[in-house]
């Protein structure tokens, strides 16, 4: 077993409080890495609480920030507070992401735009943010999905944006390349976080029967792969785009 030690290192899991953000975390702190949890912080202070809960049954060497990804001054204020809390960034894991699933013909503005700024406008963000303040032989690890490669029904802006983040994770790879950071994306199937289990009982059972390994996936399987990038066993991996999915797609 070859053991991967990120002791030294820390990590910003955007989206980090619950479902593969929360399993990243977990991961990568088990790792000895040092991990920020970020969060935008709603009327209601819920996601805030969340990321606070999951920071303090991770360990001390996590804690939750205020990061709206959607706003570069929130992504800057981030990294200021990481950086001061912490000393340095040296991985980003982008999983910060939103569903507003309707057809093409129903969808409405404020649908399309929501998803957009969050799960593509919000990884341009934190990447731009990232490009100043990564530490050297950093690493960028951004969330794009199945669906970004092949299509759901009902996910125009879901797909549009996870494909968005394909071609972002191609470009910020060659220009961060002189500084040794890599920037790869980490593309799931069905996995049976908070989000996956929102799928309606008849779709799952299609879905299954497209999936060679006749499961969906577990939220640490996920997870992994991430880490694996994040460590020094990646070093040579930079533009790719890591499909995760049982045998779906690929």
């Amino acid at each position: 077993m070859i053991p991967i030690d990120l002791s030294g290192k820390t990590a910003i899991v955007t989206g980090g409080g619950q479902g593969l953000g929360r399993s990243t975390a977990s991961v990568l702190s088990r790792a000895g890495a040092n991990v920020a949890i970020s969060y935008f912080n709603d009327p209601e202070n819920r996601n805030r609480a969340i990321a606070e809960v999951a920071a303090a049954e991770l360990g001390e060497r996590v804690v939750a920030v205020d990061g709206d990804v959607r706003y570069r001054s929130s992504v800057a204020a981030m990294f200021k507070s990481v950086t001061e809390r912490f000393g340095s960034v040296d991985i980003i894991v982008n999983n910060a992401a939103i569903l507003r699933d309707k057809s093409i013909k129903k969808m409405e503005d404020p649908d399309w735009e929501a998803v957009i700024q969050t799960n593509l406008t919000g990884v341009f963000n934190v990447c731009r943010e990232a490009a100043d303040h990564l530490s050297d032989d950093g690493r960028i690890v951004n969330m794009a999905s199945i669906s970004g490669s092949t299509g759901f029904f009902g996910q125009a802006n879901y797909s549009a944006a996870k494909a968005g983040v394909v071609g972002l994770t191609k470009v910020a790879s060659k220009e961060l390349a002189r500084r040794r950071i890599t920037v790869n994306a980490v593309a799931p199937g069905v996995v049976l976080t908070e989000m996956g289990k929102t799928i309606p009982d008849e779709s799952r059972v299609e879905m299954l029967k497209q999936i060679p390994l006749n499961r969906f996936g577990e939220p640490e399987e996920i997870s992994n792969a991430i880490l694996f990038l994040c460590s020094s066993l990646a070093d040579y991996i930079t533009g790719q785009t890591l499909h995760v999915n049982g045998g779906w797609f690929g």
